[in-house]
């Protein structure tokens, strides 16, 4: 249905399209959010740089990866190291608030708002800033629960506790073999719920959450809805920006709105009921709040 090659459906000025994006949100009878990691990027959980450097200067030094990202797939040999990496990764990207008010900003646009948020954001940012939890959909998984690696079960497990055993505990880069995750009911190991191949577990939480997303699109498709996309790249486009396309197409009533520092676009088709911001996140959000 749309080109291939998006294109910009405006020259307009930030400013006007400040004003447009805040007009949308006034007039929109529901919002439905679609996030990525460029969301998360803005409120500061940045993967390189004084952060990576922060909290694993030393697998840098031994291992000679320059961020977070890339020692995520290094091939440690041993558990006991993968999981001293690991403990970090999840805590300063989970257990911790990020740096900047991002997340919190978007709620105050939206919080007397009717919302849904679907995001591929695995950072729980959207729960710890306030959202309503019954009005998100975390698609690719949470950094905050383990799962079976087999898979035997379709179960997953809070891991906060044995997170910060892990932290409290390691020495060397290693953690205690005694704290190495192994699934309670078959005892292979643990690993990250995180969406990678097709052993990712889609637990009960997952399928409720999919099932509310689901009802909120139908009871809400002949309404105005702004559809809000939010830091979304083009790595799984057709999980947030391909079907935010569609269902703008779809309905008449309804706006896409595309806020992405350097890669915000919509198709000619839509371009009429589009607003593409190419700004950082946090910067438009605080306009948009402070827009008269």
């Amino acid at each position: 249905m749309f080109l291939k090659r998006p294109t910009i459906p405006s020259t307009e000025s930030c400013s006007e399209q400040i004003y447009k994006l805040k007009r949308a949100l006034n007039e929109a009878q529901a919002v439905i959010i679609g996030a990525g990691a460029g969301l998360s990027t803005s409120a500061g959980f940045i993967y390189d740089g004084d952060r990576f450097a922060q909290y694993f200067s030393d697998f840098e030094k031994k291992y000679g990866f320059h961020d977070m990202y890339s020692g995520g797939f290094y091939p440690y040999p041993t558990p006991e190291e993968h999981w001293a990496y690991w403990s970090r990764y999840i805590y300063c990207n989970r257990y911790i608030d990020p740096p900047f008010s991002t997340y919190r900003d978007l709620l105050g646009l939206v919080k007397e708002k009717d919302y849904f948020v679907i995001t591929t954001n695995v950072d729980h940012c959207f729960q710890k800033a306030g959202f309503d939890k019954k009005r998100l959909f975390y698609t690719q998984g949470d950094y905050g629960l383990f799962q079976c690696s087999e898979p035997c079960c379709n179960e997953t497990f809070d891991n906060k506790d044995i997170v910060y055993q892990m932290i409290a505990q390691q020495k060397d880069m290693r953690v205690p073999s005694a704290l190495l995750p192994i699934c309670p009911h078959c005892g292979k190991p643990l690993t990250m719920n995180l969406r990678s191949d097709n052993k990712f577990v889609e637990d009960e939480g997952w399928h409720l959450a999919a099932e509310r997303y689901a009802s909120f699109l139908r009871t809400r498709k002949n309404l105005r809805i702004l559809f809000l996309e939010i830091g979304v790249g083009y790595n799984t486009p057709g999980i947030i920006k391909y079907p935010f396309w569609q269902m703008t197409y779809q309905n008449q009533k309804a706006v896409y709105a595309c806020v992405n520092n350097g890669e915000a676009w919509a198709p000619k088709e839509i371009a009429e009921r589009s607003i593409c911001i190419n700004k950082d996140n946090r910067e438009v959000l605080r306009q948009v709040a402070n827009e008269k």
